[in-house]
């Protein structure tokens, strides 16, 4: 070391500051290997102070030079140029606190320590055979090499830690486990380590001795009672180790069996027992056992049902009895596959069922099913039949009819067994059947008739009864009308006449029934229709139909002319006509009768015609004209006048500029040079008018047209327009060109780009003519067009680009730049999400996280964006989106997309399920339910995930299902039904409930008539219904029959009360018709009625030839328009012959053939006939000149006599 006086004379001048914490010193690593070497270093060059170790003085530094401690010349060096001292092949005495100090400034100092590596790390046990809660192992944990050591112990690869039996001794190298259990059996390691690393020793493990204990006994099959004949498997398990040894018992004496399973085979009554096994480890010495009872019992053989006390009658008591071989346990009794459960009038005995009083439902099939604990066995089904009634009947039948028509009864009345019946009419009776058929009715056989059902068992009868009434029908309607002439303005009577007795009387137009209104009263219970005051659109064909029960009938059309007009009459021609042209005019006006006409002109007339052609037109000719409209029937006349002017036309209209330049912010003028008179002129510019503003100005009645100050926005395509009252005239098209510009340029490309990529740059500025253009980098002419692609752009570096554009024409030059800046893309975007699910009502996130550079993200849900509300709110610079709280309708498909400058990248979808509900259900069903039929609930309830659903009804579960069908109905089914929703994730419930009200049901729908429908007659359908009904409607081809007076189709109907009249058949009546009755539970449909129009002959023809050669054979087809087909009959020359019945008659031709042919159709139904003729003759066969006729024949004499003359 230096001179001990030259130290201390320095230090005692030296005065050191505090620490100062912003300059560190640091080792190279720390701690350091032994014999390693290490660096401290210091963040700041001193030129006056000191190094010490542990306060020890280790160097002086000092302006220009340093002086260090002789000790530690050999192994310490230390940097002038950076205060820095390095350690040579440290040792373990190196370590401590190394500081360093300049005077008057700071001093800091750093914990240094040197250790030696770990090597060959081994464990031992002191014993590793021991007995589970009987023993404590001990470790043992050594190191060959190493110093500041640590220690780990592991078991299982975890680590121990102390307390609960477990101790560490030694600084942590021996390890103690006190009560060890079989867990710990390990294996076990330690792990020694210092500031240089770390070493596990090799494994070591124990094994452990335990049990036996936990003894566990199963059965195969379980059941608390076996069946005799039934095969047993018992089986014991134990924890052990080693494995313990089995010993079996049955009610405790020794059985000799070792395995680990019992057989039992075929087991017996004398079998049932207490069945033990028993382990024993022969290491621990300890035992454990489990024990078992089985039970035996034979099942039942045979069930036997009968009745107790005779067969059931409706209101008595009845019972079945159920006997069994065997022992019982427990009875049920089934009826119709469904269990029967005791109520008011249903109990139990012993092995009875009865039921007091017996009701029509008890019917059907019943068994008993009889039970123990091993067996059941179920009786064959026993049918009983419940007698009863007759209950009272239902009677079938019209209740009016034609007279000398016939009436058909149907009685039918409920009862077991069936009913016998009996017909009384005035007090006889007149028949025993349940169907009667009246003979031919006359009006005296109005009345009631009577039906009774008579049940010979019960000795019971019942009787209904319908009334019947006979009617004539009616043969005659007429429309009548007075005899003046219907005037619009004026009153007006029609009047229906009917000589029969008449139910209903109906008015209708044009086919259409007519109704009373503000002008129209219908009096005379509805005879006759009166007009207050005719209007013109009451014309038209007017019939009355008339209605009884028995039918009805239309009468003829009448036809309704209302006389009315002229109307102001319309005129028709131009306002406006060329001189030396014609006119021509045309007057209009509505009138019935139609109107006579005059034209007047300057108080003359000048024609008496609806048209009026003026002569060529002079100047003069121009003035007002008047047409007058007469009608002579009404009396009445009206005018109307037109003004007619005659002018010269516009011969040409053109645009003329003046001769400089369109320059913008310069003045410029069009002017429009027009040939020809005209009253207005305006402008136009590209197809649109031009207006005045404070740039635009018109001249001398819009002539000229002045730009005060030019703009780029006035070029363009102009026009003129010149007016008169003839007509117009426009100009051809002017263009006009403003020049103007460059004006600031608009650069288009991208402002930063993918690394190593080029920038297309697009410069445009608006210019007339165009502008030239040139790019400029770094002040560099780059290009020299609009459009420059810049070299690959290098990354972290922005480059500046400008665009400048010159217009040859105006002198003007002007620039624009752009910087551009190259981005690396984003590499990955993905959604995080919470592990919890999505609960309603509560706080909820989604979190996007992005590798890579980003400007912004967005969300997008079910592909469209996201934006905030009050219950979204985006954080985090968008990167997490949160739901406060989430609902049901933030469920769906998420998205995130980063965007930076260069592109984008979107993640995958993510599907966000919202929990919640069951909502309060809704419940699909109906209010009323009929008797005896069934009714169908559906409930639904919104929820995630879908709820689970019951039904309730007077606290009884009927159904575990969203659709339950109640039924068949009975009126105590009346109430409240209930639905449940159940969440099983939410854990919530949810109901609601609905009323059903049973109501008597509708029985039949039938539709009834005994009428043949045959074309242009009268025609009625009635319907019969049994049972109560709200309300009755007809359909025709599945199709509800409207009868609305808007509605064309009605014409053909009218309804009164459950009957439908046809207004006259045609084949349009044709369809299968249903009546329809309602009730509040139910539409009940009637069968189809099939109605065919029968109708015809019409349209006949005979097909054939007229004329054949003598013996050829010709073929007559005689065919006709009808339903049903016609029957046909054919003659020759007249009818006292009949040749054929059949519509094709084939003969041969021969002279006797000759003659007229006559076909005979006649419909077997409407009984019409109809006659069609066709003549048939013989062709002449002679030579060449063929003679046809004895004229022919004479002439040809005449011209033999005449030629032997000429030759005299």
């Amino acid at each position: 070391m230096e001179s001990p006086l030259l130290f201390f004379l320095i230090l005692t001048t030296i005065t050191f500051t505090d620490p100062v914490h912003s300059q560190i010193i640091y080792p190279s690593e720390n701690p350091v290997p032994l014999w390693g070497n290490v660096t401290i270093i210091s963040n700041t060059n001193i030129t006056l102070g000191t190094w010490t170790f542990d306060n020890n003085l280790l160097a002086l530094i000092y302006p220009g030079g340093f002086c260090l401690s002789i000790a530690k010349r050999d192994r310490f060096i230390y940097d002038s140029s950076t205060s820095s001292l390095t350690i040579i092949s440290a040792q373990l005495a190196d370590s401590g606190v190394y500081k360093l100090e300049e005077m008057d400034t700071f001093s800091v100092q750093v914990q240094l320590s040197v250790q030696e590596p770990i090597s060959n790390v081994t464990l031992s046990a002191q014993r590793t055979d021991l007995v589970e809660f009987n023993n404590t192992a001990v470790f043992v944990c050594s190191v060959s090499t190493g110093t500041s050591l640590s220690y780990k112990w592991l078991a299982s690869d975890s680590e121990i830690s102390t307390g609960a039996g477990v101790q560490l001794s030694n600084g942590g190298a021996n390890l103690s486990i006190v009560g060890l259990t079989r867990s710990d059996e390990g294996p076990y390691m330690c792990n020694v380590s210092n500031g240089l690393g770390y070493e596990v020793s090799p494994p070591v493990s124990l094994n452990i001795s335990y049990g036996a204990n936990n003894a566990t006994m199963t059965v195969d099959p379980v059941k608390y009672m076996y069946r005799s004949g039934s095969n047993i498997t018992l089986s014991c398990s134990v924890e052990s180790k080693p494995t313990a040894m089995v010993q079996w018992m049955f009610d405790g004496v020794n059985l000799n069996q070792f395995g680990l399973q019992l057989h039992l085979q075929n087991v017996k009554k004398n079998n049932t027992g207490t069945y033990t096994c028993l382990f024993h480890n022969t290491v621990t010495m300890r035992f454990s056992s489990d024990s078992t009872v089985i039970r035996v019992m034979d099942p039942i053989s045979a069930v036997v049902m009968s009745e107790a006390n005779g067969p059931a009658v409706l209101d008595k008591a009845f019972s079945l009895q159920c006997e069994a071989t065997g022992l019982v346990d427990s009875i049920q009794w089934w009826k119709n596959g469904s269990r029967i459960t005791p109520d008011n009038r249903t109990t139990f005995g012993n092995k009875t069922l009865t039921l007091n009083p017996v009701q029509l439902s008890d019917g059907g099939l019943y068994m008993c099913q009889v039970f123990n604990l091993v067996s059941n066995l179920t009786s064959d089904p026993f049918a009983v039949v419940v007698n009863y009634g007759p209950m009272k009947p239902t009677v079938m039948g019209p209740n009016v009819v034609k007279s000398g028509n016939t009436a058909t009864f149907n009685c039918s009345a409920e009862s077991v067994p069936p009913s016998l019946y009996q017909w009384h009419f005035n007090g006889s009776v007149v028949s025993n059947m349940s169907e009667y058929t009246t003979p031919s009715l006359t009006k005296d056989m109005s009345g009631e008739y009577i039906c009774m059902a008579l049940n010979t068992i019960t000795g019971k009868n019942s009787t209904a009864s319908i009334m019947l009434r006979v009617i004539d029908p009616i043969r005659n309607v007429q429309v009548e009308a007075q005899m003046n002439l219907a005037v619009e303005g004026h009153p007006y009577n029609l009047t229906c006449r009917v000589n029969e007795t008449v139910d209903h009387i109906y008015w209708m137009r044009n086919g259409e029934k007519l109704n009373p209104d503000n002008r129209t009263t219908i009096l005379m219970e509805n005879m006759t229709m009166s007009f207050m005051s005719m209007q013109r659109n009451d014309t038209g064909n007017y019939t009355c139909l008339a209605a009884n029960a028995v039918g009805n009938m239309t009468s003829k059309p009448f036809m309704l002319l209302v006389n009315y007009g002229p109307d102001t009459p319309v005129i028709m021609g131009p306002r406006a006509v060329q001189t030396g042209g014609n006119a021509t005019l045309r007057c209009h006006a509505k009138s019935v009768p139609p109107s006579l006409y005059q034209w007047h002109f300057n108080g003359s007339v000048v024609s008496n015609m609806s048209e009026y052609t003026t002569p060529p037109l002079t100047k003069d000719m121009s003035w007002k004209y008047t047409c007058m409209a007469l009608n002579t029937i009404t009396g009445k006349n009206s005018s109307a006048s037109m003004m007619l002017a005659v002018v010269d036309p516009i011969q040409s209209v053109e645009i003329q500029a003046q001769m400089n330049s369109a320059m913008e912010n310069y003045s410029h003028n069009l002017t429009c040079n027009v040939v020809g008179p005209a009253d207005y002129i305006y402008w136009m510019k590209s197809g649109n008018l031009l207006l005045a503003d404070n740039r635009t100005v018109f001249d001398m009645n819009n002539k000229t047209v002045m730009f005060l100050a030019l703009n780029s926005s006035d070029s363009g395509h102009y026009q003129c327009v010149a007016v008169n009252a003839l007509g117009n005239m426009t100009s051809a098209d002017y263009t006009l060109h403003v020049i103007y510009g460059p004006k600031m340029p608009t650069i288009s490309g991208p402002k930063a780009v993918k690394p190593g990529s080029s920038a297309t740059l697009s410069c445009y500025a608006p210019s007339y003519p165009p502008s030239f253009y040139r790019w400029y980098f770094n002040d560099t002419l780059v290009s020299n067009m609009s459009e420059y692609m810049t070299p690959p752009v290098t990354e972290e570096k922005s480059l500046k680009y400008t665009c400048m554009a010159f217009n040859n024409i105006t002198g003007k030059n002007s620039s624009a730049s752009i910087t551009i800046t190259a981005i690396a893309s984003i590499k990955n975007v993905q959604i995080d999400t919470p592990t919890s699910d999505a609960m309603e009502g509560h706080s909820y996130n989604l979190m996007c996280n992005v590798t890579g550079d980003v400007d912004n993200i967005y969300w997008m849900k079910n592909g469209e964006q996201i934006h905030q509300d009050n219950s979204t709110v985006f954080s985090m610079d968008n990167k997490t989106v949160n739901f406060m709280p989430v609902d049901r309708y933030d469920a769906g498909h998420y998205v995130c997309m980063a965007v930076n400058a260069v592109g984008n990248l979107t993640s995958s979808a993510y599907l966000l399920q919202v929990i919640f509900g069951p909502d309060e259900p809704i419940i699909h069903g109906p209010e009323f339910g009929e008797a005896g039929r069934n009714a169908v609930f559906n409930c639904s309830a919104a929820s995630m995930p879908p709820s689970t659903y019951s039904w309730w009804f007077n606290g009884s579960l009927m159904a575990n299902t969203s659709e339950f069908t109640a039924g068949p109905l009975s009126f105590n089914m009346s109430g409240t039904y209930t639905c449940v929703a159940h969440n099983h994730v939410t854990e919530k419930n949810s109901t609601t409930s609905t009323m059903l009200t049973v109501i008597e049901g509708i029985d039949s729908v039938m539709i009834q008539n005994n009428l043949t429908p045959i074309s242009n007659e009268n025609f009625t359908l009635t319907c019969r219904v049994v049972g109560p009904y709200d309300a009755l409607y007809w359909m025709k081809d599945g199709m509800q029959l409207s009868l609305n007076a808007s509605d064309p189709a009605p014409s053909l109907y009218i309804t009164e009360d459950n009957i439908l009249h046809f207004t006259q058949l045609t084949t349009q009546s044709n369809g299968a018709y249903q009546c329809v009755a309602t009730n509040k539970a139910a539409l009940h449909k009637s069968q189809q009625y099939k109605l065919l129009v029968h109708y015809g002959p019409l349209n006949m023809n005979i097909s054939g030839p007229g004329s054949a050669k003598d013996g050829a054979v010709v073929s007559l087809n005689c065919t006709v328009d009808s339903y049903p087909e016609c029957d046909f009959y054919w003659f020759l020359n007249n009818k006292s012959s009949l040749l054929k019945i059949g519509s094709v008659f084939n003969f041969s031709a021969t002279r006797g053939q000759v003659g007229d042919y006559i076909c005979v159709a006649k419909n077997p139904v409407t009984n019409v006939t109809m006659t069609q003729t066709k003549s048939f003759t013989i062709e002449n066969h002679a030579s060449a000149n063929h003679i046809t006729n004895k004229g022919a024949v004479l002439l040809m004499g005449l011209c033999s006599v005449l030629v032997h003359l000429l030759l005299l």
